[in-house]
């Protein structure tokens, strides 16, 4: 299958039209996007929903989500990796899918290589969330307390490598937090967890928290972004709780197949751009607590391989393994 694959990339002009009038032409027929976790399972799935929708009318062909979970997104995105390129597969994933290679020693693909990131979707800052039994009421409190009862706090997870993982890990480096990780296949599971008292705390997106925080279900400690959140206007960030330069924003992108003709890129960007600059489809994502984006294709390539390299650092300092 790869050599009959690397033999189609080799020789491109003889087999197909070239690539101005391939692009001009394409979609001729539906398009296919992988979304590498469950249906329902958080911020992730709804963007792919709201994209799908509206690029299935700008590019007048049926856009198809497609779920494919299991292992931590790795299904899902080598299913689009080893897709041909042709501009009719594409993924939506997050830093997940860049940290994986740190994390699984058998990888059947290569994030970097065998897949080509086309725009930044959006951005969604996490939130700090505790079960309210725990006697704290600040992030502060949660590292003393954690401190005073080592081995005692657990939190959990959409597994290893999700964002709210490396989130807390990260902060376990800078605060000295003492938690234990537990891991699901997804954070609505994990968080249902919290909810019963199964764990003690979590950091997640401000979609699947908030409306948790709302009923009272769970308590709000911080934000992970640098900037406070609009929806949640007296929650301080994690700089102003006290932990110096810490920044964390969950982002999902567009990715295709490596090797899909520059044109059709060009392509997809533009029509993805637009809808993430419409008004409504704006107003759609503040709604969730994420902020639209939509950047240029180098900006977003370059965005790819910074953050690569900041977990590839943080994995490898910290000696995390696969559990």
């Amino acid at each position: 299958e790869m050599i009959r694959r690397r033999c189609l990339l080799a020789t491109p002009l003889l087999v197909t039209l070239p690539e101005s009038a391939r692009a001009q032409s394409w979609p001729t027929r539906p398009i296919r996007f992988v979304v590498p976790f469950a249906a329902g399972a958080g911020i992730l799935d709804i963007m792919a929903r709201i994209l799908a929708q509206h690029l299935t009318e700008a590019l007048g062909q049926q856009v198809v989500v497609d779920n494919k979970p299991g292992a931590g997104g790795n299904v899902g995105a080598e299913i689009v990796a080893k897709a041909a390129p042709d501009g009719y597969t594409m993924l939506i994933a997050n830093q997940a899918m860049l940290v994986s290679p740190f994390l699984f020693a058998q990888m059947g693909y290569d994030p970097l290589k065998d897949l080509l990131p086309v725009t930044m979707i959006n951005s969604a800052p996490l939130m700090v969330v505790v079960h309210p039994a725990l006697p704290v009421k600040s992030f502060a409190e949660l590292v003393a307390y954690s401190k005073a009862n080592p081995g005692k706090l657990n939190y959990g997870s959409g597994g290893i490598g999700s964002t709210p993982f490396l989130a807390v890990e990260s902060l376990k480096s800078v605060t000295g937090l003492d938690a234990t990780h537990v891991p699901y296949k997804g954070g609505a599971p994990a968080l249902a967890d919290l909810v019963a008292g199964q764990l003690a705390f979590m950091v997640e997106n401000v979609p699947g928290t908030l409306p948790l925080v709302k009923d009272g279900k769970l308590r709000a400690l911080a934000v992970t972004s640098a900037k406070r959140v609009a929806l949640v206007p007296d929650l301080p960030t994690l700089q102003e709780a006290g932990v110096a330069g810490y920044e964390m924003i969950g982002w999902n992108g567009l990715f295709v197949p490596a090797g899909t003709p520059r044109d059709i890129v060009a392509k997809l960007h533009d029509a993805s751009a637009k809808v993430l600059r419409r008004p409504d489809v704006i107003e759609q994502l503040a709604k969730l607590g994420a902020e639209s984006v939509g950047n240029p294709q180098p900006e977003f390539a370059a965005f790819v391989q910074a953050e690569t390299d900041r977990w590839g650092r943080i994995i490898r300092d910290k000696g995390i393994k696969p559990e």
